[in-house]
């Protein structure tokens, strides 16, 4: 019922409608949100990197997750003491967090120890103790790509940005920091887990990515949250050779020169013994020269890639005439180790993208590679030969005509690669 229509409760009706405006102007007057940052940023990423001597992690997180359950207490005038690494600033009666940058400057490794301290790497049930190696904060639209290890590397390469005071909200930023675990032997089984929980909106909606980065191979991880609950990653020394053997068997498959020269060795073979001597003698080439590139015991001038690759060419045209000739003798063989060689030379060029002298189980990571890239060419072979041979033994101009058919054009591709590259070699030696 209407105030106005009971006298005896008019009273009652003002002192409530005062009430209500006193608390009105002290909600307009009083810091909004005053004890909690904004999570305007959810993504967190870690890239493990394997090292000889332990782990180096690079990590990115929204810097709210680790300064706001750091805020202080209520100060008697309503406002709060900043979280370290920031300031407060009161903008039309409400509270924002800013970050500051003196202070970031300052002790930026101190910054990177709240982030360390709030993640948990262990092996072997033991938790590993990090080092601070460097650390960048960035306004989230500022920040430079971290999606792979190469990147995450990029990232802090550049100076540390630099902002205007109050300038960065909080919840508008990332933090990124390296840490190096050092350990006495390779970790291949780890656990990662977070102890962060900023109490902050939507933090449950957090997308982690996690990519565990081990001889030239990359596992990712994905998890949505707080990452409370430990996350397992196996190296098994098994896994890293797998991981070898697979990259060999990709770089045959998608290395167009090596498929042109095994397609027209198989193709030029007619039995089944030459076909296994071609391929052997194939084998004990490249095998030479892939460890001999990869160690260095090769020209180091400029023009050298391009005088291999331009060999590679060469190779394909031989194997290629080679095939339409079908010549089978023991020079053939001889002829085919030697090329060999200049493909082995091609293969270092790659491994030397995915794996480091001081990468541990070397030996194993080169032999797994060649089993790869065996393994690869064998998968053309089984592929090509048996049809061409199975086609030879009902009908011998069908076969011969479909072996000009597919190596007239491997000759074709070849001799052009062969000029393109020539004029690279010659120009490498003008230089």
């Amino acid at each position: 019922m209407p105030c106005h229509f009971v006298g005896w409760t008019s009273w009652a009706c003002r002192s409530a409608a005062t009430v209500l405006l006193l608390l009105a102007a002290l909600i307009a007057a009083a810091p909004g949100a005053w004890a909690h940052f904004q999570l305007n940023v959810n993504i967190r990423v870690l890239h493990i990197e394997h090292l000889d001597d332990g782990l180096r992690v690079y990590l990115r997180l929204p810097t709210p997750y680790v300064l706001a359950p750091l805020i202080g207490e209520r100060r008697a005038d309503g406002t709060v003491e900043p979280a370290p690494y920031t300031s407060n600033r009161i903008v039309e009666g409400n509270l924002f967090h800013y970050l500051d940058p003196i202070a970031i400057a300052a002790d930026p490794i101190g910054l990177g120890r709240l982030l360390a301290a709030g993640h948990r790497l262990t092996s072997g049930g033991e938790v590993l103790q990090p080092e601070v190696e460097a650390v960048r904060v960035y306004a989230a639209a500022q920040q430079p790509p971290f999606a792979t290890l190469e990147e995450a590397e990029a990232a802090f390469a550049d100076a540390q940005p630099s902002y205007r005071p109050e300038s960065v909200y909080v919840g508008d930023s990332v933090t990124d920091v390296v840490l190096f675990y050092k350990t006495a032997a390779p970790v291949y089984d780890l656990t990662v887990a977070s102890s962060l929980d900023p109490g902050l909106p939507d933090q449950e909606k957090t997308a982690n990515l996690i990519v565990d980065h081990l001889a030239g191979d990359s596992l990712i991880f994905r998890e949505t949250g707080l990452l409370a609950t430990p996350i397992e990653i196996s190296r098994s020394p098994l896994m890293a050779a797998l991981g070898f053997v697979k990259e060999g068997v990709v770089h045959i498959l998608e290395g167009t020169d090596h498929v042109l020269f095994v397609l027209c060795l198989a193709i030029g073979s007619l039995k089944l013994g030459a076909l296994l001597w071609r391929i052997t003698g194939f084998t004990l080439g490249h095998t030479v020269t892939l460890i001999l590139g990869f160690f260095g015991f090769v020209p180091q001038g400029a023009w050298f890639i391009p005088a291999v690759e331009t060999g590679i060419a060469l190779s394909i045209v031989y194997a290629g005439v080679i095939a339409l000739l079908l010549r089978q003798g023991a020079s053939t063989i001889a002829m085919t180790a030697a090329l060999g060689l200049l493909h082995g030379l091609g293969f270092s060029f790659v491994l030397h993208k995915i794996l480091n002298l001081n990468s541990p189980n070397l030996w194993q990571s080169l032999l797994s590679f060649n089993v790869g890239v065996e393994l690869g060419q064998i998968a053309i072979v089984i592929l090509v030969w048996p049809l061409f041979w199975g086609l030879g033994r009902f009908n011998d101009k069908g076969a011969a005509v479909a072996r000009w058919a597919v190596v007239l054009p491997c000759i074709a591709i070849a001799a052009k690669w062969t000029g393109e590259r020539a004029l690279m070699v010659f120009q490498a030696l003008s230089a």
